[in-house]
């Protein structure tokens, strides 16, 4: 596996008119009013004023539902820093210290004069910009959306990987790592923001890429991020109980999935998941072909779990058996889901099927570790409700007899309190021992958030607050034989305590604490 870059490489992209960015802004009806555009030359884009350069389009960003600064509180120095222009909201005027270039900005420092480009939805306007300053990217690739609670970052893996595999030259946008082909880079949001977003798409293209896999998330799709993109694919994973504190309910959770399907073109593909109960929601506005997958006996793409093992599994999928490496239960519709695109896309049954079966493990993800005395770890990403009992359930299946499971994790805090009792249910019913613990409690109070969990366990529980501890207390607790889930964070590699974000990593801390059982006991 190549080395992990910090950034993604930069796409070539021509200085261009303003007026040439404005346009897109006004066919969407996103112009509040006419700026005066003429003469005005854009070098580049940017929506956080530290990274503005001369000549540079801010857009001013509005706070969204889940808090944060406005970006219409850095316009002042984003201009001060050389922007040429600014998107911002219609009711937008200039602090009236700042307003007027003569006037002193601070260090012997002016606001030079600049263009204001005000627009109904700056969020809408500036991802139309984007998309017009790096000349539609998206038009020259084609772009596989997957969307859904849980699935996503293992279904576009598994996309990315099999394209490879089949002789594309494949790119992946997702919560783990972005992907150019083979060369790896670093991500800080599932689904970027619109800015960064095209400027990935247009490095994309200009390395002959030809096929995306894309993690599209409810975020995203809510705050116009993937705006202006045409799918040739979209994928429904699934839709439970998450980021409720963002989108305030459910039906706001899943309307915002939704959108993913109603904007697709008839010459595209919904492929969805007949299992889950919202598949026929998604698909309700959609132009689009529909291709269901799942167990379901009705499903166009069906597949059926024969053996589920540490090994992996043997699967049934659509009519042919293949044993896959990937283990859990769940993983059998991540496989269909890619495989139902890939064949879609025109490839045969049988390249396929094969491609599939050499993809390996996806970081963070059912990821195992194990202890010379026979204890099997098991780190997973799993920190929703509908996530813990599929990451549970089919531990379960994998503990030997006489064997017990346990159930190590813990709940964000800052976010939505209502799965914290639920996932603690969830663990006491499915788990032989429970050890609760702190998963990323920003700025609430870790023990506070422990005893909003409590509440719904059904059996005595382990509560320590110290993750690194917990961790280390059920390896030395468990007894060879026994399965330890550690769950909610899988490949992150940080804690964030307060506003600091501290080094911490589950693989790390438990095939520490799985050597020193052993060492001790040595």
């Amino acid at each position: 596996m190549s080395e992990l870059h910090p950034t993604p490489p930069t796409p070539e992209a021509e200085p261009m008119p303003l007026a040439d960015l404005v346009a897109p802004i006004r066919a969407a009806g996103l112009l509040a009013s006419e700026p005066e555009a003429d003469g005005v030359t854009v070098r580049g884009l940017a929506d956080d004023s530290r990274r503005v350069r001369t000549g540079d389009l801010f857009g001013a960003i509005s706070a969204d539902a889940a808090g944060g600064r406005d970006g219409h509180d850095f316009v002042p120095a984003a201009l001060a820093a050389g922007a040429g222009a600014a998107i911002v909201r219609d009711d937008y005027d200039l602090p009236e210290a700042d307003a007027s270039a003569p006037e002193p900005l601070g260090k012997g420092e002016r606001l030079p004069s600049a263009v204001l480009v005000r627009a109904t939805d700056t969020r809408a306007a500036l991802a139309e910009a984007a998309a017009a300053f790096y000349r539609r990217p998206a038009d020259s690739l084609a772009l596989l959306g997957i969307t859904g609670t849980n699935g996503k970052t293992t279904t576009a893996i598994l996309l990315h990987g099999l394209l490879s595999r089949l002789g594309e030259t494949a790119g992946l946008i997702g919560t783990v790592e972005n992907r150019i082909g083979a060369e790896r880079y670093a991500t800080a949001f599932t689904t970027p923001e619109a800015v960064g977003l095209q400027s990935l798409l247009a490095a994309m293209r200009d390395r002959e890429v030809t096929h995306v896999a894309m993690e599209v998330s409810s975020h995203g799709l809510a705050l116009d991020r993937v705006r202006t993109l045409r799918f040739r694919a979209a994928v429904f994973t699934n839709l439970t109980h998450d980021h409720l504190d963002f989108h305030g309910s459910a039906e706001a959770y899943a309307s915002a999935k939704r959108r993913l399907f109603d904007g697709l073109r008839a010459d595209a593909v919904a492929v969805v998941n007949r299992d889950d109960a919202a598949h026929a929601d998604m698909t309700r506005n959609t132009r689009a072909r529909v291709v269901t997958y799942g167990t379901d006996r009705q499903s166009h793409v069906r597949v059926e779990v024969l053996e589920n093992a540490v090994a992996g599994l043997l699967l049934r999928l659509d009519g042919q058996e293949r044993r896959f490496r990937l283990a859990g239960r769940f993983n059998a519709l991540n496989l269909a889901a890619a495989y139902a695109v890939a064949r879609d896309l025109g490839y045969a049954a049988g390249e396929t099927l094969d491609a599939l079966a050499e993809a390996e493990g996806v970081p963070g993800r059912f990821q195992t570790l194990r202890s010379e005395d026979g204890v099997l770890g098991v780190v997973d990403y799993a920190h929703t409700p509908d996530a813990l009992d599929n990451v549970l359930s089919t531990a379960r299946e994998i503990v030997p007899e006489g064997g017990r499971l346990w159930a190590v994790f813990g709940c964000g805090g800052d976010r939505d309190r209502a799965k914290r009792p639920e996932m603690a249910g969830i663990a006491s019913r499915l788990a032989d021992r429970v050890v609760v613990t702190s998963d990323n409690p920003r700025t609430e109070d870790p023990a506070a958030i422990l005893r909003d969990i409590a509440t719904g366990l059904s059996q005595p529980a382990d509560q320590i607050v110290d993750r690194a501890e917990a961790i280390a207390h059920a390896a030395r607790e468990a007894a060879p034989g026994d399965v330890i889930v550690v769950a909610g964070k899988g490949h992150e590699t940080y804690q964030i305590v307060g506003a600091e974000r501290r080094d911490f990593d589950d693989r790390v801390h438990l095939a520490r604490a799985l050597h020193h059982r052993t060492a001790e006991a040595a």
